[in-house]
């Protein structure tokens, strides 16, 4: 079972979807922001898989907008299927894996700070699981959206690799690849931990105790996944 799971489908193979947007609400549950397109002009966007999606977006809003936190929601991306249902994801049959959209101010906070949540929060050694979540759409990502977001990518997770290394974890297997499209989740995955949905339901994600050391990490950021397209 565990084998096919594991297993990233052929694109031959993957589930056709369908050529309708999932409906996604207007305003963030926690920030009261809005969750798609246009953002602020200026803010910037970083596309992040880390296992179950509900966590790893608490993670980011929490943060909070005096960090700089403009926006988060949850969403599909990195397979083949358009505009999936989080079914058809979790059936193995899209190829997409569960991704957190963080919109973010470049002044407040910078990428290699966002990617330093990242990296922390969550066990990127796991290969196609996260803790007792198995399966292609649990594994690690990031899907950048400029060559200095790549760059920084790349960069914080060659840092980030002697920690590990030295608290016994094995090589990094998070993907590091230009974002192709990013398909939003349906409404109730939006803000699933919040007060207002389910503040007592699953989380599995959780960190490695390992710190990302990004103080050694040297990037120009300037046009990193600019978002007011």
């Amino acid at each position: 079972m565990f084998g096919r799971k594991t297993t990233m489908v052929d694109p031959a193979r993957a589930l056709p979807g369908r050529g309708t947007e999932m409906p996604v609400p207007f305003g963030h549950t926690v920030l009261g922001t809005p969750l798609t397109p246009p953002y602020p002009k200026g803010s910037e966007i970083a596309d992040l898989a880390m296992g179950c999606f509900w966590g790893a977006e608490r993670t980011f809003w929490r943060l909070g907008a005096e960090r700089g936190i403009i926006t988060t929601a949850v969403g599909y991306a990195g397979g083949y299927t358009p505009n999936p249902t989080y079914e058809e994801v979790c059936s193995g049959l899209t190829g997409h894996t569960e991704m957190v959209r963080v919109v973010f101010d470049p002044a407040k906070i910078s990428y290699t700070e966002i990617l330093k949540v990242f990296w922390e929060g969550h066990d990127p050694t796991q290969g196609m699981r996260q803790g007792n979540d198995v399966g292609t759409q649990y594994r690690s990502a990031v899907y950048y959206h400029s060559e200095s977001q790549r760059e920084a990518a790349e960069a914080t997770r060659d840092a980030f690799q002697p920690a590990l290394t030295r608290s016994g974890y094995g090589p990094i297997t998070t993907e590091i690849a230009p974002l192709r499209v990013f398909y939003f989740a349906e409404d109730y995955h939006q803000q699933y931990l919040s007060d207002a949905k389910n503040p007592g339901g699953y989380c599995g994600i959780g960190g490695t105790g390992a710190s990302c050391p990004i103080g050694a990490v040297t990037s120009d950021e300037a046009d990193s996944g600019r978002a007011a397209e």
